[in-house]
């Protein structure tokens, strides 16, 4: 296969966007189109290797997977190797579980179904995984495992019939994605499925330009980088992604590798010396950079400043180049300690095997560490981690309320303090489950009941249909409180004001009586970890926010829940006040842990802050 300076160009075109997407530089807010573009250049490249080698009878699919472990597998071991001691110097038990898990995730290719069952790819949490971006390694490697053996297969039908059951595949795969984007989001994002037509857009690709019925063009391949740039520049997390909207990058890769060829402008671009440098070293780059970034937010207890990001893309840089240099390289040309093939399928065994063993022992002790921190012996007596309230509140009569929630997640809990029709009403997600005990205990002759599905409780949402038809239909006016965590992630605030604003006004057409709750605090930490830590003192000060820190976190939401109240004439009540000073937010107070997980209070908290909404509901 002729070797193409301006696809290792295109490379930097894909990995530099990324590190500077997950850096935190709003110019760069779509950055994360960065990994399409590797998966298209990752189809087109092994694709057009496959076809010669099987088209010149020299296709050996143990020749393939070798190939493809010396180029994946050293350098990732490398980085994996590094990361474990500083995960168990700087993470506490609960971030320790979740990297043990991650390490047993990549060792099996499968770190893309872990994050899915984790969570979303653009959540807060997200930041502080230091193996968040392997999501993408596991694709392709599923990717390389599937593909080879499905030419292998097919290819007595005729290259020309191999081409057109790829073209379908990609097309199926797409449907898939775009319908996955409005019913999966976090499935679609992470799953091989609704990813695999962007390889094979690559596949397609190859096929094209080892037909060489296309010639160069100018205009052609720099409509490609001003596709691929409109998508890294104008994108960010409220695009629906992956989705038809991938097709812009995916379109303009597939057009750069097509028609910007040799002398086009295009590739004269991305044959600079920087750029063909920066692909080069482009495997490793992306591998280091996450852990750089997640281990730093980790130790620190502020958001990383700007000299901090730079030093670290700095730092990713200057160690993706040695571990090119001196790992990617040589492996690759089969150092003579593993040139053999069986040993060096022997070597990666004994460490994948090794990686695992690291990560069953983690999981195993649910991220404790072998002793290093005494437990504290404190009172943890109120650490509780039930996930529902007191069974003594019966559940509400038996109705299906809805199928799904969140798409994702099957969630509904409906409990009620007395039988018959209810006077208060908790309506939300799951931060309205757990203000439902303080509340009853604290006004035990109203008949208090919680709605809670894991969605945002918009009129408009589908889920929430049968709920909001219940409420329109009540017999007496009800007080309705309506909160979520999903406060805390808006990003889209025009959608937001639009859809609260709409939600309260058709609460109070039906007679309610509305009141919309504030957010408490969310914390990086598990409470959990108390128990873990040397005193009291050490985990209060870790599981410390900033009060400066947590008002700027909603320096634009808090005014605009203002503006809705303002508007429709309700209440607004902040719930954070009884777990902050001026100075800082805990979750600890007079030696009582008040929270059952970062975000959720347990049963101390919730009377804590039951017993305060019910105070101000008097006001």
């Amino acid at each position: 296969m002729k070797y193409r300076t301006e696809i290792d160009g295109l490379r930097a075109l894909a990995v530099v966007p990324v590190i500077l997407f997950h850096a935190g530089f709003k110019l760069f807010s779509g950055g994360f189109v960065g990994v399409d573009v590797f998966f298209v250049i990752s189809g087109y490249l092994i694709t057009t290797m496959l076809i010669e080698d099987i088209e010149n009878n020299r296709f050996s699919l143990l020749n393939f997977y070798e190939r493809r472990a010396r180029r994946i597998l050293p350098a990732l071991f490398l980085v994996i190797l590094v990361s474990i001691p500083f995960a168990w110097i700087l993470m506490q038990p609960s971030q320790l579980l979740e990297f043990s898990q991650s390490l047993i995730a990549i060792s099996t290719f499968t770190s893309n179904i872990l994050l899915w069952f984790e969570g979303g790819y653009f959540e807060n949490a997200a930041a502080e995984k230091p193996f968040l971006h392997t999501w993408s390694l596991a694709v392709e490697e599923q990717y390389y495992i599937l593909f080879p053996i499905f030419l292998v297969l097919t290819w007595q039908y005729g290259k020309n019939c191999v081409f057109w059951m790829i073209v379908v595949m990609a097309t199926v795969s797409l449907l898939l994605c775009e319908w996955g984007s409005r019913n999966y989001l976090a499935a679609n994002f992470y799953l091989t499925p609704t990813r695999a037509w962007e390889l094979l857009a690559g596949s397609i690709t190859g096929f094209l330009v080892q037909k060489n019925i296309v010639k160069a063009n100018n205009f052609l391949a720099m409509l490609g980088l001003i596709l691929i740039s409109i998508a890294i520049f104008y994108y960010d997390e409220k695009i629906p992604f992956p989705s038809f909207y991938t097709l812009i990058p995916i379109l303009g890769v597939v057009l750069i590798i097509i028609y910007g060829q040799e002398k086009t402008l295009v590739a004269k671009i991305l044959s600079a010396k920087l750029f063909v440098f920066i692909g080069s070293i482009s495997y490793s780059a992306y591998l280091w950079h996450q852990p750089l970034f997640a281990f730093t937010r980790i130790g620190l207890e502020e958001k990383p400043s700007l000299i901090i990001i730079i030093t670290l893309i700095l730092a990713c840089f200057i160690l993706a180049t040695l571990s090119w240099k001196f790992i990617e390289q040589p492996f690759r040309k089969k150092v003579p300690l593993i040139k053999d093939r069986n040993k060096y399928f022997g070597f990666s065994i004994i460490v994948i095997v090794f990686f695992i063993i690291v990560g069953f022992i983690g999981y195993e002790r649910d991220g404790h560490k072998f002793g290093i921190k005494k437990k504290y012996k404190g009172d943890v007596s109120h650490l509780e981690f039930h996930r529902y309230i007191d069974r003594k509140y019966f559940d509400c009569e038996p109705r299906k309320i809805a199928k799904k929630a969140d798409n994702w997640k099957k969630f509904l809990r409906c409990k009620q303090t007395k039988k018959g029709e209810s006077d208060w009403v908790l309506l939300g997600d799951s931060h309205a489950e757990h203000l439902f005990l303080g509340l009853a205990e604290s006004r035990p002759k109203k008949n208090i009941v919680f709605y809670t599905l894991g969605g945002k409780p918009y009129v408009d949402n589908p889920i929430f249909k049968d709920i909001f038809k219940e409420l329109s239909e009540a017999k007496q006016s009800k007080k309705v409180l309506l909160t979520m965590y999903y406060l805390g992630h808006v990003t889209d605030f025009n959608n937001f004001y639009t859809n609260f604003s709409k939600t309260v006004r058709k609460l109070k057409e039906y007679g309610h009586e509305v009141i919309i709750l504030g957010n408490i605090p969310a914390y990086k930490v598990d409470p959990e970890d108390w128990i873990f830590s040397s005193s009291k003192e050490e985990f209060v000060d870790y599981s410390n926010i900033k009060k400066p820190l947590f008002d700027s976190q909603n320096a634009i939401l808090t005014p605009l829940l203002k503006k809705i109240a303002i508007e429709n004439k309700v209440v607004l009540i902040d719930l954070y006040k009884p777990l902050c000073n001026k100075k800082n937010c805990s979750m600890v107070k007079e030696n009582t842990i008040l929270y059952r997980d970062r975000s959720h209070l347990n049963i101390p908290g919730s009377l804590l802050i039951g017993s305060y909404l019910s105070l101000k509901l008097n006001e």
